[in-house]
């Protein structure tokens, strides 16, 4: 199928690039609208959970009773009572327009001490925005914003919309600093690794037809559902990291045939029929670890989701399609333009290349060696036995953005931050006249409960009632889950329901989602890629092998993000400050995409091991030359990959700096330490049991598997001192 596939494409070579080049431009004229048709951040909320419940009853008559803006004021040299503080902050209030605004509460209309701070240079402001949807009031604050500035005084806006608005602007300058930072050390490599711009220029048009064409493919999903505006990070990293992946395999392949003396026809044919099957049966297995994230019903998870499939799938059909043709098109002047840069030269026997050692050294000692390195990364994720899980909330953003300079500044300097409001809503089975005396007893109940700042009833509509509960301890800490957990052990009136939201209960919400569907989500995956990995190599035995070493691989990773975001080591290299909670969303993330790309690399290597193999040679020497052969391949496409993800490790968001860090320690264990080491060791130990299947499932295999033609050798590696990635 895939030898035909080659040579559709090298007949009509030229038709392919036209077709292209049309989609790519009808791509970027459309795709450019993508960013527009996103519905900004957030959207981390489980729609099926009893926060969310919450909160479509108080979107409702019954209404809501927040303070969606803290506006506070301050002056050093000032103080609230000197009409140089207290008039140019009440002009400032009164000129507010009140079209979007349902409440607006200040010291000097409430004349309440808890608006003033402590020492008495700084009063607060607050607003309940007219919107129920947490986009929309972020476009009402935008309407109004600038009339929060007072002459004489420093203005800092903080509290729920703010944030929103605050991360939202964040980050996107975010990504482009990242791929400012990324790209120019993207391209230097690219030609250091394949040695001249012809050979490099291919895997750079392909990176920029999958990431223009996946806008598009964004755009189109828009139309049938919300999409977060993060879903632009995952095209960006995966589009840019899986296009040269695949580039490096193909034009790797591509070289190695035409110097094996195939003619340019006959070294795509094979290119595609070797090479482009390992690229479509990796697509297949990160395709399906992305396509896990649909099992989660939050916006946030879902358009990650829906982003990488889209742009795993265009990869995957470029590389097969795109990249052949315009291989077709180089022909022998591939490594054509050679630049004058330090190369990376393969030895002319190759069994004196350092991986073919490092892979005979250690299947002297395969049980020394894999129960030693397995030792190690167990060891490393064991930290992540003690996460505390939360989250995003203004603790993402940089320590002197407004929003977390105003929660620190109401931590310190006031007696209770007004944002910090936990809403109950009680649903009665008849009207709440004939239950007010139960529904305030139920709210004495609660203001009794450790850790509450009082509990009164605010409003009330027909059978429903809502009751404020304040509280002081930061919303992502141990003490606020148990907070929640307490309220909702309340017993509620008779025939009652409540249902709570604020930070802290939608907190709880999202955790208790996430790691109730998490283990699903894994399940899935690992059917899905075991299934994938028979098909591509025969073999039962495999997939398992495989599964669990990408486990190891994620349990190093986890366990150092615990180490680094929640207990604080590196924070300072790393610019961001602790909050000793991890986000949630991440594992999720890093199970999709990283273990998508370790099967891609796992699918790399096995698929020269079973190609040596499969010529009937010795099975040790097959797993020591498959090795030798995928090497640098995958420790530059992992390093390549790192580049594009290292750019984020710059991003003032605290979660997207989360997810570069795990994704690049994923990524560099797992094709080092068990793609160089582990994977030998294991291969060695099970031996011929590696390729075994039952059976019944083996014949089957042999007539439907996607099994290459023995009579189609792969050309002999040359005896090239130039030969390079």
């Amino acid at each position: 199928m895939f030898a035909t596939l080659g040579r559709f494409v090298t007949r009509h070579h030229r038709a392919v690039l036209i077709v292209a080049l049309a989609l790519l431009v009808l791509g970027g004229l459309w795709g450019s609208g993508a960013p527009g048709s996103l519905s900004g951040g957030g959207g981390f909320d489980d729609p099926n959970s009893a926060s969310v419940h919450a909160d479509q009853l108080l979107a409702g008559p019954l209404g809501r009773d927040v303070s969606d803006v803290v506006a506070v004021y301050s002056s050093p040299t000032k103080t609230v009572d000197d009409p140089g503080f207290a008039q140019p902050v009440q002009r400032a209030l009164a000129a507010i327009p009140r079209g979007d605004v349902t409440r607006l509460d200040s010291y000097w209309s409430t004349h309440s001490a808890d608006y003033v701070s402590s020492d008495r240079h700084s009063a607060y402001a607050t607003l309940q925005l007219r919107s129920s949807d947490d986009q929309e009031r972020v476009k009402e604050l935008k309407a109004i914003q600038s009339y929060f500035n007072a002459p004489g005084v420093t203005v800092r806006l903080g509290g729920m919309t703010p944030m929103t608005s605050q991360v939202n602007a964040q980050s996107a300058s975010d990504i482009v600093r990242a791929e400012a930072l990324s790209l120019p050390v993207l391209l230097l490599l690219l030609v250091i690794i394949f040695g001249s711009l012809v050979a490099a220029s291919n895997a750079v048009a392909i990176g920029i037809l999958v990431v223009i064409g996946s806008l598009g493919l964004l755009r189109f999903v828009t139309i049938f559902t919300d999409l977060s505006t993060f879903a632009i990070e995952m095209v960006s990293v995966l589009g840019l990291g899986l296009a040269i992946d695949y580039a490096l395999l193909m034009v790797n392949r591509f070289r190695e045939e035409l110097r094996g003396g195939r003619t340019v026809d006959a070294a795509i044919e094979r290119t595609v029929a070797t090479a482009g099957r390992t690229v479509a049966f990796s697509a297949l297995a990160v395709a399906t670890s992305l396509l896990g994230m649909l099992l989660f019903p939050s916006r946030f998870l879902q358009s990650m989701g829906y982003a990488g499939v889209a742009t795993v799938l265009l990869a995957a059909a470029s590389s097969l399609t795109v990249l052949p043709a315009l291989l077709k098109w180089a022909g022998p002047w591939v490594d054509a333009l050679r630049i004058p840069l330090p190369r990376w030269r393969t030895p002319a026997d190759e069994t004196q290349g350092r991986w073919y050692r490092v892979a005979k050294t250690v299947m002297r000692r395969p049980v020394l060696s894999a129960v030693g390195i397995v030792l190690v990364l167990v060891t490393l994720g064991l930290p992540l036995l003690g996460a505390n899980w939360a989250r995003p909330g203004d603790w993402v953003l940089p320590v002197n953005a407004d929003a977390r300079a105003v929660t620190q500044q109401l931590a310190t300097q006031f007696k209770a931050d007004p944002a910090k409001v936990i809403t109950g809503v009680v649903e009665l089975p008849g009207s709440v006249g004939a239950a007010s005396s139960a529904v305030r007893d139920y709210a004495q109940r609660l203001a009794a409960v450790p850790g509450v700042h009082g509990a009164s009833v605010t409003g009330t509509y027909d059978n429903l009632a809502r009751i404020s509960v304040g509280y002081a301890m930061d919303p992502q800490s141990r003490e606020a889950r148990t907070l929640v957990e307490d309220l909702r052990a309340q017993s509620p009136p008779t025939g009652a329901t409540v249902s709570f939201t604020g930070m802290p209960a939608s907190r709880v919400d999202i955790v208790d989602m996430v790691t109730a569907r998490l283990p699903w989500m894994i399940l899935f995956v690992a059917v899905v890629a075991f299934l994938a990995l028979f098909l591509a190599f025969g073999s039962v035995v495999l997939p398992l092998k495989s599964l669990l070493l990408n486990l190891l691989s994620l349990s190093a990773s986890f366990g150092a993000i615990k180490l680094i975001f929640q207990d604080g080591w590196l924070s300072g290299v790393l610019n961001f400050v602790p909050v000793g909670a991890i986000d949630i969303n991440f594992p999720v993330l890093i199970v999709a995409i990283a273990f998508g790309l370790s099967m891609d690399y796992e699918v790399f290597l096995v698929s020269r091991i079973r190609e040596q193999w499969a010529r009937g040679g010795d099975g040790e020497e097959a797993i020591a030359l498959g090795g030798q052969r995928t090497a640098r391949i995958i420790t530059s496409a992992a390093l390549l990959l790192a580049i594009v993800v290292g750019g984020f490790l710059t991003s003032g968001i605290t979660f997207m700096k989360m997810i570069g860090v795990g994704l690049v320690i994923t990524v560099l264990v797992d094709a080092t330490i068990v793609r160089g080491l582990l994977v030998p060791a294991t291969m060695k130990l099970l031996g011929r049991w590696a390729w075994w299947a039952p059976a019944p499932l083996a014949r089957w295999w042999s007539r439907h598997g996607f099994v290459e033609g023995d009579d189609d050798r792969p050309a002999p590696v040359p005896d090239s001192q130039s030969a390079r990635v």
